[in-house]
């Protein structure tokens, strides 16, 4: 006889003697049950995540394009509201004194050497051109334009041109010789004079420097003309001599 049991042997013999079953189709089920709803409750958050941040960068760029409007709107406005904006292409506006007010008087240090006064110019047409300085160079390329348009100036009544800046006597002597400008330039480093005329209450540079101002002095020492035309809404720094001449002809004045 063999030593292997037989299969009526096996067949009585106990459950918990019974050689055990793995792998069957049910077993782990739980675990990954488990885990799907772990990686489910993952991306949950970080959808919630995502949206709190788009949502997040989408009011603080509604915040800033609220501000740049209310900026705009205000430049607007008091554009829009000043009753003394010019008309055309280079829109001014214009301060006080004006036309038809005395001049204030006026020594100053110049360019071309010494001290100018405005009273030295009495019985000329004078055209004061209040400018920025040094930082704007398209302040110096009008003074280029107005000598190069000296004749025309002249057959408009006007003898005489003088720049005034806020800028340091030596620096602006220096500008205007490299530049080979003849017309006297004449500094004014506390802005006395510029405030005088409120020339420093029409530019991007606050009231810390000149905008772009203009004004014709008669021979008897009265405001002819007045243009300013650095302030809103365009914040000219240059315009074209032909232009100006043709505001001064036209004598332009906001009503």
């Amino acid at each position: 006889m063999s030593g292997k049991p037989s299969v009526s042997q096996r067949k009585g013999r106990p459950a918990a003697q019974r050689p055990s079953r793995t792998g069957g189709p049910g077993q782990g089920a739980p675990g990954a049950q488990r885990r799907a709803k772990l990686a489910a409750q993952r991306e949950a958050q970080r959808r919630r995540q995502r949206r709190r941040r788009i949502i997040w960068r989408a009011s603080i760029a509604a915040a800033g394009a609220a501000a740049v409007i209310a900026v705009l709107f205000a430049v607007f406005q008091n554009s829009s509201s000043s009753s003394s904006s010019g008309a055309g292409a280079y829109p001014y506006q214009a301060g006080s004194p004006g036309r038809g007010q005395a001049a204030p008087g006026f020594t100053l240090a110049a360019s071309t050497g010494g001290k100018v006064s405005l009273s030295a110019y009495r019985g000329t047409t004078v055209l004061l051109f209040f400018q920025e300085g040094l930082t704007c160079q398209p302040c110096w390329t009008q003074i280029t334009d107005l000598e190069k348009h000296a004749t025309q100036l002249r057959g408009a009544g006007i003898g005489q041109v003088v720049s005034v800046t806020s800028d340091p006597i030596a620096q602006i002597t220096q500008k205007t010789r490299d530049m080979g400008l003849s017309t006297p330039v004449l500094s004014d480093p506390d802005l006395a004079v510029s405030q005088n005329y409120h020339a420093n209450a029409y530019g991007m540079m606050g009231s810390s420097r000149d905008g772009h101002t203009f004004i014709v002095v008669g021979p008897d020492g009265t405001i002819r003309w007045r243009a300013d035309y650095g302030g809103p809404p365009k914040y000219t720094m240059f315009l074209p001599t032909t232009a100006l001449l043709a505001d001064v002809k036209a004598g332009e004045h906001p009503s």
